[in-house]
């Protein structure tokens, strides 16, 4: 099955033939195991194949003469840590009321 992704749009069986047979050049690179394995799984998912879609990328940088990249953060080993333990006094009950307004925020503080 075809589906949308990224800025491409949608890829048709014409597209796709398109890019396939004008194919002429070959591009090796190294990849950790397992971003090339969970890449195929996300070409698969939109029933293409992982070279397809590389090569879709490729066109698209050139088209739009732009890179997109998105890389997640790292949670450093302290914010770990600090979520820890506000998820521990979240279970424990320790927590304090909501409030729909700073006055009532103060009035707590105060209290």
């Amino acid at each position: 099955m075809l589906t949308e992704y990224g800025y491409c749009g949608y890829l048709d069986k014409k597209t796709i033939k398109y890019i396939l047979c004008s194919m002429n050049t070959v591009i090796s690179v190294k990849v950790d195991q397992a971003v090339k394995e969970s890449a195929q799984e996300v070409a698969r998912s939109a029933g293409i194949s992982l070279s397809t879609l590389i090569n879709s990328y490729l066109r698209q940088i050139s088209a739009t003469r732009r890179i997109e990249l998105y890389a997640p953060e790292q949670a450093s080993p302290k914010l770990d840590a600090m979520i820890a333990e506000v998820e521990k006094e979240i279970a424990s009950g320790k927590v304090s009321d909501t409030f729909t307004n700073a006055d009532d925020f103060l009035t707590a503080l105060d209290s």
